[in-house]
């Protein structure tokens, strides 16, 4: 059954070994660099446990997400109940619940795929799905090798436990030692499965395995990145970073027992890989993605249409045009996320139920890369300079001398001082402060580095009917003498 908001609160505070800024987080949802974060996942979990979205977010008392879809129809449910989510933190929480939720539904749909002669991870799958949709639990992820160098094998560095991998097998487990990154919203999740989505060499057999753990198990350290909520001076100056950073954090796995139940894919290169890619789990967490992708851009789009309407531009012709092209991308992110739905395949022959379109949900992560700092640079040439002359915070609107300054110098017609701050205050976290960098960066990267999923789309898109039309119009003519 869904969890409260409060619920999935005190699940939190389980001795879980969160470190930052050279100091040990004893409680995520009391600290500083976290606690608005916290509560914002917490209402999320509100509106799925008790509110009028509950129907929407909800089947069979388990979050959507969780189900395996088996009709068109479903598709349009599921995303329905992501567009939900999406909109409660105007799409700045990427990694919420739902996102490897439907991950987990993509494994249950084709359990044998983790099935091999020399180990079988099915039932761990199957287990691991029915877990987190039976505890509405938030399930994070780290599937990604360091950087270190990614020129050679991750058997073949320089010390050969900087990648997660196997250095010890118990009747009970295994024993795993090495980092993964990159933990997004991790120091907020209930469980972690750590694996690897990108492909493997064949010799690192050690390194070729998948488990879900307990964010508090012992000998789970993450190593967080700088707090943006903990640098915001508060709600008003910071609307987006105060409540919703989701942070990200290198998993360091510090010799941790895993048990064999935990063990989704071991020692099988092609398992390890395979399980994202020949599964629906990847396909799901596009279509996720494209949801809250698309939600970003019309919270995005609003802002430019406020902040032309502020600055008593929105009739000029150019501020129109500008609006229109933007328009246009949020109808853009909005189709592909509709063609994804209507081009859905049959995962086994139908017994798996069904699955967005490959190739459109592929073709989205090539546009949503490209087209996101598109939009921001667009929406800044909108702002002008008025995002950066803004007062320090909002106390000076409230200070007795100053106030009255600010009410007079910083307005225009028919908006008050304190609303165009705001709005500005809140432009400005969207698109220019360190926040908002990270997130322009995470459009780029979030579903792999441009020179994978290019390649990607290449290998596995629908070349032959590609070029099957081309050769046809070559066919249909031969050399003719000159006339």
């Amino acid at each position: 059954m869904t969890r409260s908001g409060q619920e999935y609160l005190a699940s939190l505070r389980d001795g879980r070994e969160i470190w930052l800024d050279g100091e040990r987080v004893a409680d995520v949802t009391a600290h500083p660099a976290f606690r608005n974060t916290a509560a914002s996942l917490a209402r999320l979990y509100d509106l799925a446990h008790d509110s009028e979205h509950t129907p929407v977010l909800t089947q069979g008392g388990v979050h959507r997400a969780y189900a395996v879809p088996r009709s068109y129809e479903d598709l349009v449910a599921r995303r329905r109940a992501y567009k939900v989510w999406s909109e409660a933190s105007f799409g700045f929480l990427g990694r919420t619940p739902d996102y490897m939720a439907g991950g987990a539904a993509g494994f249950a749909a084709l359990p044998q795929v983790f099935t091999t002669e020399a180990y079988d991870g099915s039932g761990a799958a199957l287990a691991y799905h029915r877990r987190l949709a039976e505890g509405d639990l938030y399930p994070t992820f780290t599937i990604t090798n360091p950087q270190i160098d990614r020129t050679v094998p991750a058997s073949e560095q320089e010390e050969d436990d900087l990648v997660v991998k196997v250095v010890a097998e118990k009747d009970g487990g295994i024993v795993v030692r090495g980092a993964k990154m990159i933990g997004t919203a991790a120091v907020f999740g209930n469980e972690v499965i750590v694996g690897t989505i990108e492909p493997l060499a064949p010799q690192d057999v050690e390194h070729a395995v998948c488990f879900s753990l307990p964010v508090g198990t012992p000998g789970l350290k993450f190593l967080s990145r700088t707090s943006y909520e903990a640098q915001a001076r508060s709600v008003f100056d910071n609307p987006l970073s105060s409540r919703f950073d989701e942070n990200d954090a290198l998993l360091v796995c510090d010799d941790v027992f895993v048990p064999w139940e935990r063990v989704l894919a071991y020692r099988n290169v092609d398992v390890a890989f395979g399980m994202w890619w020949r599964t629906p789990a990847y396909l799901n967490f596009v279509h996720q993605a494209a949801t809250r992708f698309w939600t970003k851009l019309e919270f995005l789009t609003g802002i430019a249409i406020l902040l032309t309407k502020a600055n008593n531009t929105h009739r000029l012709p150019p501020v129109t045009q500008a609006i229109g092209r933007l328009m246009g991308k949020v109808a853009q992110a909005k189709a592909f996320v509709l063609a994804a739905e209507a081009s859905y395949q049959e995962v086994d022959g139908g017994r798996g139920g069904v699955m967005p379109g490959k190739d459109i949900s592929f073709a989205q992560r090539i546009m949503a890369g490209e087209l996101y700092p598109q939009a921001v640079q667009e929406i800044k040439l909108l702002a002008g300079g008025g995002v950066i002359q803004l007062p320090a915070s909002g106390e000076d609107l409230l200070h007795p001398e100053l106030g009255p300054l600010v009410r007079k110098y910083i307005r225009s017609p028919g908006t008050p001082a304190e609303e165009r701050v705001k709005l500005l205050k809140l432009a400005w976290d969207a698109l220019g402060s360190e926040f908002a960098a990270r997130h322009e960066q995470y459009e780029r990267f979030y579903h792999g580095a441009p020179h994978v999923y290019l390649m990607q789309q290449a290998w596995e898109g629908d070349t032959d009917s590609c070029e099957s039309l081309a050769r046809a119009c070559l066919d249909g003519y031969d050399l003719e003498r000159p006339r």
